[in-house]
């Protein structure tokens, strides 16, 4: 009896430690990232405003809008494609958390990028 409740308690325990890593490992990290939205097509050539209007015709044609960074020269995902629409052609600063695996950024929020200077 004593090995039977000692094994359950082992296991328990290793049960607990095991989804605490599991967790742990899903920890996504809060980000704040500067750039130009754009299509996942033409990516960093139509990171600005004039190409706007090609983003956007790429998009009808089954491009995902993307976050080019040029500070970073990385181009991340957008799980939230409707607030991403509202600002092409525009420097915005994202924020939200980014899944590294997948480099895609759960959106909080899009707002224009602080001016410079």
């Amino acid at each position: 009896m004593k090995k039977a409740i000692f094994s359950a308690v082992c296991s328990l325990a290793v049960a607990a430690l095991a989804a605490g890593f599991v967790l742990a490992g899903d920890a996504a990290k809060a980000v704040s990232v500067q750039g130009f939205i754009t299509d996942s097509y033409c990516g960093a050539k139509n990171a600005s405003m004039e190409g706007k209007s090609c983003a956007l015709k790429c998009m009808e044609k089954g491009a995902k809008l993307v976050l080019y960074s040029s500070a970073d020269k990385k181009t991340f995902n957008l799980d939230d494609q409707t607030k991403a629409k509202e600002n092409v052609g525009i420097e915005v600063k994202v924020t939200g958390t980014v899944d590294e695996a997948t480099s895609t950024i759960k959106v909080e929020k899009i707002e224009p990028a602080p001016k410079k200077g």
